[in-house]
Protein backbone atom coordinates (compact mmCIF):
# COMPACT_ATOMS: atom_id res chain seq x y z
CA UNK A 1 0.00 0.00 0.00
CA UNK A 2 1.24 3.44 -0.95
CA UNK A 3 1.36 5.89 2.43
CA UNK A 4 0.04 9.05 1.57
CA UNK A 5 0.48 10.73 5.53
CA UNK A 6 0.69 10.03 8.61
CA UNK A 7 -1.05 12.18 11.20
CA UNK A 8 -0.22 12.27 15.11
CA UNK A 9 -2.42 13.30 17.49
CA UNK A 10 -1.61 13.30 21.64
CA UNK A 11 -4.10 12.58 24.05
CA UNK A 12 -4.08 13.07 27.67
CA UNK A 13 -7.01 11.45 29.35
CA UNK A 14 -7.85 11.70 33.63
CA UNK A 15 -8.04 7.89 34.83
CA UNK A 16 -11.40 7.10 36.67
CA UNK A 17 -9.18 6.18 39.78
CA UNK A 18 -5.25 7.17 39.97
CA UNK A 19 -3.25 3.98 39.21
CA UNK A 20 0.03 3.21 41.90
CA UNK A 21 2.64 0.62 41.18
CA UNK A 22 6.40 0.45 42.57
CA UNK A 23 7.92 3.32 40.15
CA UNK A 24 4.89 6.11 41.42
CA UNK A 25 1.21 7.00 40.78
CA UNK A 26 -0.53 8.30 37.55
CA UNK A 27 -3.31 10.50 36.91
CA UNK A 28 -3.81 10.64 33.37
CA UNK A 29 -2.66 8.82 30.83
CA UNK A 30 -1.00 10.33 27.78
CA UNK A 31 -0.74 8.65 24.63
CA UNK A 32 0.16 9.09 20.53
CA UNK A 33 -2.60 8.30 18.19
CA UNK A 34 -1.51 7.81 15.29
CA UNK A 35 -3.72 8.04 11.81
CA UNK A 36 -2.11 6.95 8.83
CA UNK A 37 -3.71 7.36 5.42
CA UNK A 38 -3.52 5.16 2.42
CA UNK A 39 -5.86 4.82 -0.96
CA UNK A 40 -8.59 6.80 1.18
CA UNK A 41 -8.56 4.67 3.87
CA UNK A 42 -7.79 5.99 7.95
CA UNK A 43 -5.14 2.96 10.10
CA UNK A 44 -5.22 3.88 13.18
CA UNK A 45 -2.82 2.89 16.06
CA UNK A 46 -1.54 3.76 19.31
CA UNK A 47 1.15 4.22 21.12
CA UNK A 48 1.55 3.22 24.53
CA UNK A 49 4.43 4.56 25.94
CA UNK A 50 4.02 6.18 29.38
CA UNK A 51 4.52 9.60 30.13
CA UNK A 52 7.93 9.39 32.14
CA UNK A 53 10.25 6.48 31.91
CA UNK A 54 8.83 4.65 34.99
CA UNK A 55 8.33 1.28 32.87
CA UNK A 56 10.60 1.90 29.98
CA UNK A 57 13.17 4.39 28.87
CA UNK A 58 10.61 5.11 26.08
CA UNK A 59 8.31 8.22 26.83
CA UNK A 60 5.45 10.15 24.81
CA UNK A 61 8.05 12.65 24.27
CA UNK A 62 10.58 10.45 22.76
CA UNK A 63 8.05 8.33 20.61
CA UNK A 64 7.22 11.75 19.34
CA UNK A 65 10.03 12.72 18.36
CA UNK A 66 11.68 9.43 16.97
CA UNK A 67 8.59 9.01 15.08
CA UNK A 68 8.35 12.19 13.70
CA UNK A 69 12.21 12.32 12.39
CA UNK A 70 13.12 9.08 12.06
CA UNK A 71 10.98 6.25 11.22
CA UNK A 72 7.45 8.51 9.53
CA UNK A 73 10.54 9.62 6.73
CA UNK A 74 11.32 6.18 6.07
CA UNK A 75 7.41 5.02 5.33
CA UNK A 76 5.49 8.11 3.78
CA UNK A 77 5.79 8.60 0.41
CA UNK A 78 6.50 4.72 -0.12
CA UNK A 79 4.56 1.60 -1.03
CA UNK A 80 4.98 -0.60 1.74
CA UNK A 81 4.23 -4.25 0.82
CA UNK A 82 3.51 -6.03 4.42
CA UNK A 83 3.53 -5.73 7.95
CA UNK A 84 7.32 -7.42 7.34
CA UNK A 85 8.05 -5.05 4.68
CA UNK A 86 7.46 -2.69 7.41
CA UNK A 87 8.96 -4.20 10.33
CA UNK A 88 12.38 -4.80 7.99
CA UNK A 89 11.84 -0.59 6.86
CA UNK A 90 12.27 0.13 10.99
CA UNK A 91 14.64 -2.45 11.43
CA UNK A 92 17.98 -0.08 11.09
CA UNK A 93 16.77 1.70 14.31
CA UNK A 94 17.43 0.27 17.50
CA UNK A 95 15.08 -0.15 20.46
CA UNK A 96 12.09 1.89 20.59
CA UNK A 97 9.82 -0.61 20.34
CA UNK A 98 5.93 1.11 21.22
CA UNK A 99 6.74 3.72 18.77
CA UNK A 100 7.33 0.96 15.93
CA UNK A 101 4.73 -1.16 17.64
CA UNK A 102 2.01 2.34 16.94
CA UNK A 103 3.12 2.61 13.49
CA UNK A 104 2.01 -1.54 13.00
CA UNK A 105 -0.91 -1.20 14.62
CA UNK A 106 -1.72 1.48 12.19
CA UNK A 107 -1.14 -0.89 9.52
CA UNK A 108 -2.60 -3.80 10.57
CA UNK A 109 -5.74 -1.48 10.75
CA UNK A 110 -5.37 -0.90 7.09
CA UNK A 111 -5.22 -4.33 6.16
CA UNK A 112 -8.30 -5.13 8.06
CA UNK A 113 -10.12 -2.28 6.36
CA UNK A 114 -8.71 -3.31 2.78
CA UNK A 115 -9.79 -6.92 3.22
CA UNK A 116 -12.67 -6.25 5.53
CA UNK A 117 -11.04 -8.78 8.12
CA UNK A 118 -10.82 -8.11 11.65
CA UNK A 119 -7.55 -8.03 13.03
CA UNK A 120 -8.65 -11.79 15.15
CA UNK A 121 -9.27 -12.63 12.13
CA UNK A 122 -5.79 -11.61 10.55
CA UNK A 123 -3.65 -13.19 12.77
CA UNK A 124 -5.43 -16.48 12.92
CA UNK A 125 -6.97 -15.94 16.27
CA UNK A 126 -9.65 -18.77 17.09
CA UNK A 127 -11.83 -17.26 20.42
CA UNK A 128 -14.86 -15.41 19.30
CA UNK A 129 -14.26 -13.89 23.32
CA UNK A 130 -11.70 -13.02 25.79
CA UNK A 131 -12.25 -13.48 29.71
CA UNK A 132 -10.28 -10.94 30.62
CA UNK A 133 -8.53 -9.90 34.47
CA UNK A 134 -7.65 -6.38 35.68
CA UNK A 135 -4.88 -4.62 36.72
CA UNK A 136 -5.08 -2.95 40.34
CA UNK A 137 -2.74 -0.24 41.63
CA UNK A 138 -1.45 -0.18 44.69
CA UNK A 139 -4.03 1.17 47.42
CA UNK A 140 -3.56 3.51 50.46
CA UNK A 141 -4.61 0.24 52.66
CA UNK A 142 -5.64 -2.81 52.83
CA UNK A 143 -9.01 -2.39 53.54
CA UNK A 144 -8.99 0.36 50.17
CA UNK A 145 -7.86 -2.92 48.49
CA UNK A 146 -10.43 -5.56 49.71
CA UNK A 147 -12.81 -3.19 48.78
CA UNK A 148 -11.59 -2.22 45.12
CA UNK A 149 -11.32 -6.15 44.80
CA UNK A 150 -14.59 -6.58 45.73
CA UNK A 151 -15.84 -4.16 43.30
CA UNK A 152 -13.82 -5.37 39.98
CA UNK A 153 -15.05 -8.94 41.12
CA UNK A 154 -18.76 -7.44 41.47
CA UNK A 155 -18.06 -6.38 37.51
CA UNK A 156 -17.22 -9.45 36.36
CA UNK A 157 -13.78 -9.20 36.30
CA UNK A 158 -12.48 -12.93 36.33
CA UNK A 159 -8.53 -12.87 37.62
CA UNK A 160 -6.96 -10.43 39.59
CA UNK A 161 -3.70 -8.86 39.56
CA UNK A 162 -1.99 -6.74 42.54
CA UNK A 163 0.72 -4.28 42.05
CA UNK A 164 2.97 -4.81 45.13
CA UNK A 165 6.10 -2.88 46.06
CA UNK A 166 8.56 -3.61 48.74
CA UNK A 167 6.85 -2.73 51.93
CA UNK A 168 3.30 -3.45 50.28
CA UNK A 169 3.35 -6.89 49.43
CA UNK A 170 2.48 -10.01 51.80
CA UNK A 171 0.32 -8.49 53.93
CA UNK A 172 -1.93 -6.94 51.37
CA UNK A 173 -2.02 -10.01 48.62
CA UNK A 174 -2.86 -12.21 52.47
CA UNK A 175 -5.69 -9.94 53.85
CA UNK A 176 -7.27 -10.73 49.73
CA UNK A 177 -6.27 -13.77 49.52
CA UNK A 178 -8.19 -14.42 53.06
CA UNK A 179 -11.34 -12.57 51.80
CA UNK A 180 -11.12 -13.81 48.35
CA UNK A 181 -9.82 -17.66 48.86
CA UNK A 182 -11.08 -18.90 45.86
CA UNK A 183 -10.00 -16.23 43.20
CA UNK A 184 -7.26 -16.45 40.79
CA UNK A 185 -4.78 -14.27 41.99
CA UNK A 186 -1.76 -12.90 40.82
CA UNK A 187 1.25 -9.69 41.87
CA UNK A 188 3.02 -7.79 39.67
CA UNK A 189 6.30 -6.49 40.91
CA UNK A 190 7.67 -4.01 38.18
CA UNK A 191 11.34 -4.70 39.08
CA UNK A 192 10.78 -2.97 42.16
CA UNK A 193 13.44 -6.32 44.07
CA UNK A 194 16.43 -7.56 44.41
CA UNK A 195 17.95 -10.89 44.42
CA UNK A 196 18.28 -10.40 48.59
CA UNK A 197 14.98 -8.31 48.81
CA UNK A 198 13.16 -10.70 47.20
CA UNK A 199 13.66 -13.35 49.76
CA UNK A 200 11.01 -11.51 51.52
CA UNK A 201 8.25 -12.73 48.55
CA UNK A 202 8.93 -16.36 49.80
CA UNK A 203 5.30 -16.74 51.89
CA UNK A 204 3.98 -15.62 48.77
CA UNK A 205 4.29 -19.47 47.51
CA UNK A 206 1.24 -20.38 50.13
CA UNK A 207 -0.74 -18.33 48.70
CA UNK A 208 -1.84 -20.34 45.69
CA UNK A 209 -0.83 -17.11 43.02
CA UNK A 210 -1.26 -17.75 39.56
CA UNK A 211 2.00 -16.37 39.00
CA UNK A 212 4.63 -13.60 40.12
CA UNK A 213 5.14 -10.86 37.55
CA UNK A 214 8.92 -9.32 36.71
CA UNK A 215 10.01 -9.61 40.52
CA UNK A 216 14.15 -8.01 39.42
CA UNK A 217 15.42 -5.89 37.20
CA UNK A 218 13.83 -5.34 33.57
CA UNK A 219 17.42 -6.40 32.25
CA UNK A 220 18.20 -9.15 34.66
CA UNK A 221 17.54 -12.64 32.84
CA UNK A 222 20.03 -14.42 34.75
CA UNK A 223 18.85 -13.22 38.73
CA UNK A 224 15.26 -14.21 37.34
CA UNK A 225 16.39 -17.53 36.61
CA UNK A 226 18.38 -17.63 40.48
CA UNK A 227 15.06 -16.49 42.00
CA UNK A 228 12.46 -18.98 39.77
CA UNK A 229 14.80 -21.99 41.67
CA UNK A 230 13.95 -20.22 45.04
CA UNK A 231 9.48 -20.67 44.30
CA UNK A 232 6.57 -23.16 43.52
CA UNK A 233 5.01 -20.10 41.82
CA UNK A 234 6.02 -19.91 38.43
CA UNK A 235 8.04 -16.16 37.39
CA UNK A 236 6.03 -14.28 35.02
CA UNK A 237 8.07 -12.09 32.85
CA UNK A 238 7.07 -8.62 31.19
CA UNK A 239 9.48 -5.96 31.06
CA UNK A 240 12.50 -8.18 30.60
CA UNK A 241 10.88 -9.40 27.08
CA UNK A 242 11.19 -7.00 24.42
CA UNK A 243 12.06 -9.22 21.63
CA UNK A 244 11.64 -12.70 20.65
CA UNK A 245 15.01 -14.12 21.05
CA UNK A 246 14.78 -12.73 24.70
CA UNK A 247 11.66 -15.19 24.73
CA UNK A 248 13.18 -18.25 24.04
CA UNK A 249 16.78 -17.02 26.38
CA UNK A 250 14.68 -17.03 28.82
CA UNK A 251 12.66 -20.54 28.78
CA UNK A 252 16.12 -21.85 28.17
CA UNK A 253 17.19 -20.48 31.23
CA UNK A 254 14.13 -21.11 33.58
CA UNK A 255 14.33 -17.32 34.19
CA UNK A 256 10.32 -17.46 34.03
CA UNK A 257 7.46 -20.15 33.24
CA UNK A 258 4.88 -17.47 31.95
CA UNK A 259 5.60 -14.58 29.74
CA UNK A 260 3.11 -11.61 29.53
CA UNK A 261 2.84 -10.27 25.55
CA UNK A 262 2.69 -6.74 25.02
CA UNK A 263 2.32 -5.47 22.05
CA UNK A 264 3.61 -2.34 22.26
CA UNK A 265 6.76 -3.72 24.52
CA UNK A 266 7.91 -5.75 22.20
CA UNK A 267 7.55 -4.16 18.65
CA UNK A 268 4.23 -4.93 17.19
CA UNK A 269 1.71 -7.28 17.00
CA UNK A 270 3.51 -9.36 14.86
CA UNK A 271 6.27 -9.69 17.05
CA UNK A 272 4.15 -10.60 19.73
CA UNK A 273 2.69 -13.28 17.50
CA UNK A 274 6.22 -14.73 17.47
CA UNK A 275 6.54 -15.14 21.38
CA UNK A 276 2.92 -16.29 21.52
CA UNK A 277 4.16 -19.63 18.71
CA UNK A 278 7.45 -20.15 20.35
CA UNK A 279 6.07 -20.22 24.02
CA UNK A 280 2.98 -22.61 22.25
CA UNK A 281 5.63 -24.93 21.08
CA UNK A 282 7.33 -25.25 24.35
CA UNK A 283 4.36 -25.68 26.41
CA UNK A 284 5.02 -22.68 28.24
CA UNK A 285 1.72 -20.48 28.37
CA UNK A 286 1.31 -16.66 27.89
CA UNK A 287 -1.15 -14.14 28.39
CA UNK A 288 -1.62 -10.32 27.45
CA UNK A 289 -0.92 -7.45 29.37
CA UNK A 290 -2.11 -4.18 29.34
CA UNK A 291 -0.74 -0.57 29.56
CA UNK A 292 -3.71 1.71 30.13
CA UNK A 293 -4.61 2.02 26.31
CA UNK A 294 -7.56 3.83 24.76
CA UNK A 295 -9.94 1.24 23.42
CA UNK A 296 -7.47 1.64 20.12
CA UNK A 297 -4.92 -0.54 21.87
CA UNK A 298 -7.27 -2.74 24.10
CA UNK A 299 -9.01 -4.25 20.71
CA UNK A 300 -5.28 -4.71 19.02
CA UNK A 301 -4.47 -7.20 22.72
CA UNK A 302 -7.81 -8.65 22.39
CA UNK A 303 -7.11 -9.71 18.28
CA UNK A 304 -3.91 -11.07 19.92
CA UNK A 305 -5.24 -12.99 23.03
CA UNK A 306 -7.46 -14.79 20.52
CA UNK A 307 -5.08 -17.12 20.03
CA UNK A 308 -4.64 -20.48 20.54
CA UNK A 309 -1.83 -20.22 23.48
CA UNK A 310 -3.18 -17.40 25.48
CA UNK A 311 -4.71 -19.67 28.17
CA UNK A 312 -4.54 -17.34 31.26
Amino acid sequence: MFIETVILHHLRMPLKSPFETSFGRVFNRDCVLLEVLSDGLSGYGECVADWDPGYSYETVSTSWVVLLEFMLPQVVGREVKDIEHLQQILGNIKGHNMAKASLEMAFWDLIGKRTGHSLATLLGGHRKSVEVGVSIGIQDSSVDLIKTVSSYLHDGYRRIKLKIKPGRDVQDVSSVRKEFPNIVLQVDANSAYNLDTAEALLPLDQMDLLLIEQPLAEDDLWDHHKLQQKFVTPICLDESITHPRHARQALEMDACRIINIKPGRVGGVSQGVKIHNFCESANVPVWCGGMLETGVGRAANLALASLSNFKL
